[in-house]
């Protein structure tokens, strides 16, 4: 009987020892993905934070002016001025709808009910 137990303890102890073991590896294999999202999420910021740099950059006002002058010609572009703004009593708003006048009402709660 006692050696029963033994061997019972021992395979339990065996069994145990797998499972601790492979979580172990479950566990390095999450922590490396982890670290390499982690160096993924910083990567895409680092380009984003460069994106941004070359936006900015790229549409400084004096740049602008200096591309719409260039480009007078073919384009047209000219300042704008109060006079191109239009009133707020000049904007065409969607005529009011009429209010729908409620009618006989209707008891929902007892329609479907079988008796």
């Amino acid at each position: 009987m006692r050696s029963l137990l033994y061997a019972t303890t021992f395979m339990a102890v065996i069994g145990l020892a797998f499972w601790a073991y492979h979580e172990n590896y479950k566990t390095q294999a999450a922590l490396d993905e982890v670290e390499d999202l982690s160096r993924d999420i910083a990567a895409a910021r680092a380009r984003l934070a460069v994106l941004r740099a070359e936006w900015a950059y790229l549409n400084r006002p004096d740049r602008l002016r200096d591309l719409a002058e260039l480009n007078f010609d073919r384009l047209g572009l000219l300042p704008l001025r109060p006079d191109q703004f239009g009133r707020v009593d000049q904007v065409a708003y969607p005529p009011q709808l009429p209010m729908l006048a409620i009618g006989t009402p209707i008891d929902i709660s007892s329609a479907g009910a079988t008796q």
